[in-house]
């Protein structure tokens, strides 16, 4: 039995029996390798092969976001009360990578011959060759943005004031960053996800406050070296 506040998995399994653009997407408190076994049984041809997993205590109601995205897409589950979808796997981990960016505590990790490898999107930490580790959530400090300066949502070109280290005021109203993109992002740029980061759509005098984040804690991690 799980244990309560303890890490468990969402996972994306294919198979070489299936078609290329069917996936299997659950949830398991133990590591994926052990449950991707128990699978291997005379219901399918071959073996499932691990595609990506999400870790984070919060598995249960990630499962759940995940199926209910994929659902809102289109209706792209094989058969309802199963989890298999009919959606390329690399839709469903671009999925995984939108949840993560809005979870403290969620780790992303892809596989290849069910071996986990190294994830090379720009905003993930490597802290061993495999496991990726999130940042941290974005603060205005953390690029020397103070409180009352003015901010840009790039989408629409919206000018916004900042109210605290992570929140900004428009129209007499607070926001988080990531909050107001979902809200205000034009319909045809939204995402299928429904999650962002909020720090990508936001620019400082015409520079993307996630790559200016990304230049200063390069800095750092250089300066490190020396």
């Amino acid at each position: 039995m799980a244990k309560i506040n303890e890490p468990g998995y969402v996972y994306i399994l294919t198979n070489p029996s299936f078609r290329e653009d069917w996936v299997k997407i659950g949830k398991s408190s133990r590591p994926v390798d052990i449950r991707s076994k128990e699978l291997d049984n005379t219901a399918v041809p071959l073996p499932f092969e691990i595609y990506a997993t999400i870790q984070t205590i919060k598995y249960n109601d990630v499962e759940k976001h995940v199926h209910k995205t994929i659902d809102r897409l289109t209706d792209l589950r094989i058969r309802q009360n199963r989890e298999f979808f009919n959606v390329p796997p690399q839709i469903a981990l671009d999925i995984f990578n939108d949840i993560a960016k809005m979870i403290d505590d969620a780790v992303v990790t892809i596989y290849k011959d069910n071996k986990p490898i190294l994830n090379s999107e720009k905003d993930t930490f490597l802290d061993t060759p495999k496991r990726i580790v999130k940042r941290g959530r974005f603060k205005f400090s953390m690029v020397g943005v103070k409180i009352g300066e003015i901010v840009t949502f790039v989408p629409t070109q919206t000018d916004v004031k900042v109210a605290s280290d992570d929140s900004i005021e428009y129209e007499g109203r607070i926001y988080k960053l990531s909050p107001f993109v979902g809200t205000f992002m034009p319909e045809e740029k939204q995402n299928t996800s429904g999650a962002y980061q909020g720090a990508k759509y936001f620019s400082y005098k015409g520079q993307i406050l996630d790559d200016l984040r990304s230049m200063i804690e390069k800095q750092e991690i250089d300066n490190n070296k020396e």
